[in-house]
């Protein structure tokens, strides 16, 4: 059998902007935008698509931000970016694919769901997210009148998709600036390589609790799937996708399942503090019935692969703590060790209780931050987007967006500023 080997070649953007060829030249990416609008255009469900490219640094906002999502092209290898939407669905994760690292695409126009974000380019709100320190090309998607909600979250999604995989063949012929090489073997092989280290599997939560809570695994909505196992490069090629319309703070963009921080840590420490063996997907669920069963068979992939210790990611907050804490007792009772990763809803003043449910087997817990933590977000000469649907965000409130175009919301407003995989700027303190 054969080892899933990918080859990451990052070719590291400097700047964007609008020019009569798309190509990348001298680290500038530069992009057509008739030929990119006739790309993605005609879904008769938006009423108008228009482009704008911000940089860091910029006195921009963007609201509500939808997704972020990375350019990247497979040059060598089966499949291609985005499998089961753009793509067939053969296997991904092998080969070599370019990134275009330090560019993004971000969706936004009229709201979609009461639970998107926002990305502030400079000022206050600007330390709390990852994507105000990347070049973006912003799509700005207005949908037809009386589309329904989950079809305009489709095809504002597959914009976002489309755009991404038509900047990052710019890439495709471009020699990168530096090339990160990632491999899992097969279980068996793999288990022998590094025997006196311990075996570390990652449990990674996916946000699936309903209409416009989704996310996507080769094109399969996640609430549809049982546990299963995932070698970790398969996330690198766009294997598992966002769709949510959730809390900004923690939700997980495609962005961030593309570039996975627990992963690429994991990989950076294999075969020298342990033996990554790779990752268990599972599904966060509604239903008790439905949380017991994929608990339970979370427990028994981990016991089966072998694992002497796990990471557990946890999407959302609320509902999906009770998840969390199961995979966290069933995984313990295994015999295996657990380290959580999570954020907290505190209150304002910190002093609430952080989870919705606990466990004294959660001995071992990281933190992404207090999404209640009120944050007053400076004016911004430009605004992207619709900055009145602030009042009714997630973390916003009656008044949030004051005369002078600031705005007093909690952190829960700003786009991955609790990642709960680690994909953001927060950090603990002790005293």
């Amino acid at each position: 059998m054969k080892a899933l080997r990918l080859e990451l070649g990052n070719i590291f953007i400097k700047d964007v902007q609008f020019g009569p060829d798309t190509k990348v030249e001298n680290g500038v990416l530069y992009v057509n935008k008739e030929e990119l609008l006739k790309e993605v255009g005609g879904d008769e469900r938006l009423a108008s698509i228009d482009i704008d490219i911000v940089h860091p640094g910029d006195e921009v906002r963007i609201i509500p931000v939808k997704d972020v999502i990375e350019p990247r092209v497979k040059v060598e290898g089966k499949g291609g970016i985005f499998p089961g939407f753009i793509s067939g669905v053969e296997q991904v994760g092998s080969g070599r694919t370019h990134v275009l690292k330090g560019a993004a695409v971000v969706t936004t126009g009229k709201i979609v769901g009461f639970q998107e974000g926002i990305v502030d380019m400079s000022g206050e709100g600007a330390k709390f997210t990852p994507f105000s320190k990347t070049h973006n090309v912003v799509m700005i998607c207005e949908p037809v009148e009386g589309a329904q909600q989950h079809e305009h979250e489709e095809a504002v999604r597959m914009i976002g998709y489309k755009t991404a995989v038509y900047l990052g063949k710019a890439g495709a012929s471009v020699e990168p600036d530096e090339v990160k090489t990632y491999e899992t073997k097969p279980l068996l092989e793999q288990a022998k390589e590094y025997p006196e280290l311990p075996k570390v599997v990652y449990v990674y939560m996916l946000q699936t609790q309903g209409l416009l809570h989704d996310t996507y695994v080769y094109g399969v909505d996640a609430k549809k799937i049982i546990p299963t196992f995932l070698y970790p490069t398969e996330a690198f090629d766009g294997a598992v996708v966002s769709g949510n319309c959730v809390s900004a703070c923690d939700k997980n963009p495609s962005y961030v399942h593309m570039n996975h921080p627990v992963i690429t840590d994991l990989y950076e420490r294999h075969g020298k503090d342990f033996n990554f063996l790779g990752v268990v997907i599972t599904n966060e669920n509604v239903y008790l019935a439905d949380k017991e069963r994929s608990s339970n068979m979370t427990a028994k992939l981990v016991e089966f692969l072998g694992a002497d210790a796990v990471i557990i990611s946890e999407e959302g907050f609320g509902n999906p703590d009770a998840d969390l804490v199961m995979n966290c007792n069933k995984i313990t009772a295994k015999g295996v060790k657990t380290v959580l990763i999570t954020d907290e809803y505190a209150g304002r003043d910190g002093a609430s209780q952080s989870l919705a449910d606990s466990t004294p087997k959660g001995d071992a817990v990281v933190t992404g931050g207090n999404a209640n933590e009120i944050i007053v977000l400076p004016p911004m000469k430009k605004v992207i987007g619709h900055p009145e649907v602030v009042d009714i965000l997630s973390g916003g409130f009656d008044g949030s967006l004051r005369a002078d175009g600031s705005i007093e919301a909690e952190i829960q407003v700003i786009t991955g500023a609790t990642s709960e995989v680690g994909f953001n700027y927060l950090t603990a303190q002790g005293f």
